[in-house]
Formats: C-alpha cells, structure tokens, sequence
C-alpha cells in the first residue's frame, strides 16, 4: 500500500490538480496515475471531485494548476474532440443520447463512415453496430430510436460508442447503476479483454462488490483532496470506506423495527398486455416492500402504472380504500401517493431551478396566497425539508443540476416528503450515490417506515433489497413469481424466483 501513486510511464497520470469554480473549490489537489494493462478504481463521496476529474480528462474543463500528463507528455484539453483524438473514451453514468436519432447513428455520430460524394455508408455502420453488441454480449435493435429506452439499455449504447472509438485509456463513470447482474458480468467480461489488450481504465462505482471483482488498484479522494492509492489486494472495504468519508459508517443498512400497521396500498389484477400481467399485492403503514428482479422485468413500469404516469388495460389501484382513478397522477398525489423515479435528472427535477423551487413544487399550490407565490413562504419550507434532509448546497437559490448526485437524490425525496404521503414509491433510490450518502437514504427510508409511511421500494442491488425489505416481491417477465419475507429472503432465493417463470399462489 502506498500513499502517493507509483513510479514507472503511465497511460495517464494527473498530479496535484485544482479546479474551482468561483467561490466552490471542486478539486485542490487531485492526483491519478492510470497504468497501461490495468483496471484503476476512483472511489469517494459524492462532491469528492471525482466527477470533476472525469470532465478534466474528458476535455469539458481545463484544470487551475497541476500537471496532466498523456504517455508522458503534458496535454490539456479545451474540447472532448480534443480528448477523443487522443484515445480517451468516457461513458458517463447519466446517458447522453440522441433520442430521435437510431441506436447506430448514435454510436457513430460526427464519425460517420463515408462512401463516394460524402454519403454516409448506413450498411457499414449498421453492421458496425452489430459486432459492437455481439462483443458486449446483447442483442439491442440497431435501428430502432434510443427515444423510450430503458436506462440499462442507453448505457449499453453509451459502452458500446466508447468501445467502437478504440481508445488507450477508457473512463467508466458508474457505468452499471442501472445494468442487471448478467449485464454487469458482461460488461467486467469486455473491460478485461480491453486490460488484457494493454488498455488503461479507469473504474468509478459506489459499490464496492464491483471495485474488488474487477480492478487492480483503488484510489481515495475526499473533499477534492487526493487521500490514497492501493492496490485492491492490501485493503478492505472499511479502510476504503473511512478514507472515504473520514468517519465509520456503522451500516450501511440501518434497518429499525416498525409497526406493521393496515393495508395502505392495494394493487389489484394490474394488467397492460405486453409489460406486466396480473400483478397483484399490498403494503401496510410501517412497511417496505422490495420490488425486486432483473432490469427489464416490468419493476418500474407497474410502479409508474401505479402512481397514473404509464397506461393499464385492466385491475385496480387503492390508498386506503379509496381507488386511484387510471392515468391520474395528480388524483393519485391527492390520495397521498408520491413517486421518487428512477431518471431523477429527466424525471425527478428541473436541472435549470434552484433548490428550493424543485424541493417545493409539488407543493406550490398551498405556498400560494390570492394566487401568487412569494418567495418568503418558498424558502421557508424548503429549508425545512433541506436541512432535514440534510442537503449539501451553498444555497436555496443554487441551480439543482449543478449538485451531487447524492444531494440531488436528497432533493427529489424532499420534494415528495413535502407532500406528506400516505405511500412513497421509490425507484433505485441509491442508484449512483456514495455509500455515506446511502446510509442517510437507508436510514431516512428506515426512519419514514417507522413512523407510519408505506414505502414500495424498488431496487437492483440485492444487498439493498435484503437490507432493507420487511418483504420482498420478486418481478419476473412482468408477473410476481415470488413474496418472500425479510426472515426467509436470501440472494439465492431472490434470484431464483428472478429468473423463473413459476408465478407466486
């Protein structure tokens, strides 16, 4: 183990690196050092400046001071074309797509390749596109639009472009917050061939399964400070995760005893040919039930069907008795019904508002007086629920984009807790946020159930489904295969049921 990154030619290497904006120091003394045939983990909080590092590489900032290096030779990037010239790729954990445009023209855009008199040569591309996802091991319709792709499937597309690009060193920004196991299995499969190839990666992901399967070495930042660099075999998760966030993080799954109280939620038949069939259940006031199976499943898709945003043919939906009208969201918000989506970017919040217009705009109307909102009463109450929440910002007035993930995430729960719910639906409600961050998650989602709420939580990562569930609900094709209980759940018994077609009685 050291304390400063080794010797010998590296693929990439950053030393003492700063980077602030304004007032904000983002990074003030950042260092990496990428080795050639290598996987390297970039670990830390969100707002360590990890993200920061990712776009100094990537060419969309220029650092303050420091020194970056390319093969040994000092670089510094004013555009990403620049950094892709040089043979860096980077797939960002938030996809950024082209929505109307084909799976394939949007793995090639700006490198199209030609035939006589500049006509783009579809027919390469496309048979391109398809040796690109029999390498990842998927089978995604090249010609179909990216437009109502599911979050695992647009990040396939985002690893497939950074592939096709062949670069030297690849950047992978969470790249499987939202892959199922098998589609995670297949991505590690691709990022060791490209190791074994002599190619530098660099790995960035808030679980720790992942970082010890797959890399050689981790790095440690905390508050834009370098803090360490080890190689995966000479630590632990506990020495990584005090590193991380100066402190014990005690657990990670802080679940408490609550009171299991009456059916809040009943779901009843729910049915849309194609998507989900017959899905029935409940949860009861102090309950939370996982909705849990591979990506893809139906999970989401009930959820939404659930809260009125996505169509049901037939079944019935009721909060306490009372049915929720088809295609209502806002009857549904009336019977206390709140949805925390799994895109919080494109779903749970305007990037362009501040804080607190995000935290309370499911509650404007009461915030009114003779018809006009003053900021007064706006700011009140988002504070209330910004500080409860803990929520890391300089100010209500910042813009919500401009925040981690994590105090993002913190952002969409305020807005919906702000509404009092009878029933919080919460989609990944970690996807993406460091584990200090997610132990707050845990615990307010703990906290919440305790008091009364009836919480639907769905999730991807196994560890949170049986941390955290008083049942669990396992989604398969779009029908239930299985209810099991917090006693009886195990990863074997969850992924079982995921994988099979036999519905629960």
């Amino acid at each position: 183990m050291s304390d400063s990154p080794s010797t010998g030619a590296p693929a990439l290497e950053l030393r003492s690196i700063s980077k602030a904006f304004g007032s904000v120091v983002a990074l003030s003394s950042a260092s990496l050092r990428l080795e050639r045939g290598s996987i390297h983990a970039l670990v830390g909080e969100n707002g360590a400046g990890k993200s920061t590092i990712v776009k100094i590489i990537a060419g969309l900032y220029q650092r303050d001071s420091g020194d970056f290096e390319l093969d040994g030779a000092s670089v510094d990037f004013s555009s990403t074309a620049q950094s892709k010239a040089a043979g860096i790729a980077v797939i960002y954990q938030e996809p950024t797509l082209f929505p109307d445009l084909s799976v394939t023209e949007n793995i090639f855009m700006g490198r199209q390749p030609t035939l006589s008199f500049g006509r783009i040569d579809r027919s390469l591309m496309r048979e391109q596109a398809l040796g690109l996802f029999a390498r990842l091991g998927v089978r995604i319709d090249p010609d179909r639009p990216t437009l109502g792709l599911s979050i695992a499937d647009q990040q396939i597309i985002e690893i497939a472009k950074a592939i096709s690009l062949d670069a030297t060193v690849l950047v992978m920004d969470e790249p499987t917050a939202a892959l199922s196991g098998v589609e995670v299995d297949r991505l590690f499969a691709v990022a060791r061939s490209l190791r074994d190839e002599g190619r530098a990666l660099l790995f960035i992901s808030h679980r720790f399964d992942e970082v010890f399967d797959l890399c050689d070495t981790v790095t440690v930042m905390r508050d834009g400070e370098y803090i360490n660099t080890s190689p995966i075999a000479e630590t632990t998760v506990d020495e990584i995760v005090r590193r991380m966030v100066g402190r014990d993080v005690t657990t990670l799954f802080p679940k408490e005893d609550a009171v299991i109280g009456d059916e809040v939620l009943v779901v009843d038949g729910l049915t849309e040919p194609g998507v989900f069939h017959d899905v029935s259940f409940s949860v009861r006031s102090g309950e939370i039930v996982a909705l849990a199976g591979l990506v893809g499943a139906g999970r989401s898709e009930i959820a939404r069907a659930v809260f009125g945003v996505d169509p049901y043919s037939s079944g019935t939906v009721a909060i306490k008795g009372n049915r929720v009208p088809k295609r209502n969201p806002a009857a549904a918000m009336r019977l206390g019904l709140a949805l925390v989506p799994e895109d919080r970017r494109k779903q749970g919040l305007v990037l362009e508002s501040s804080v607190a217009r995000n935290t309370t705009m499911a509650i404007r109307r009461s915030l009114t007086r003779f018809g006009l909102l003053f900021s007064a009463p706006e700011n009140r109450a988002a504070a209330d629920w910004a500080g409860r929440l803990e929520v890391k910002t300089a100010a209500l007035d910042t813009e919500v984009g401009t925040l981690s993930g994590g105090n993002q995430q913190k952002v969409v729960l305020a807005k919906w807790l702000a509404t009092h719910p009878n029933v919080l639906i919460v989609d990944e409600p970690t996807r993406g946020i460091d584990v200090g961050t997610k132990a707050e998650v845990h615990r307010l989602l703990s906290r919440l159930a305790g008091q009364g709420l009836a919480v639907l939580m769905i999730s991807s990562e196994l560890p949170e489904v049986l941390g955290m569930a008083d049942r669990v609900l396992v989604v398969h094709e779009g029908r239930i295969t299985a209810s099991i209980d917090r006693a009886d759940a195990t990863a074997e018994s969850v992924m079982f049921a995921a994988t099979h077609e036999e519905v629960v009685a």
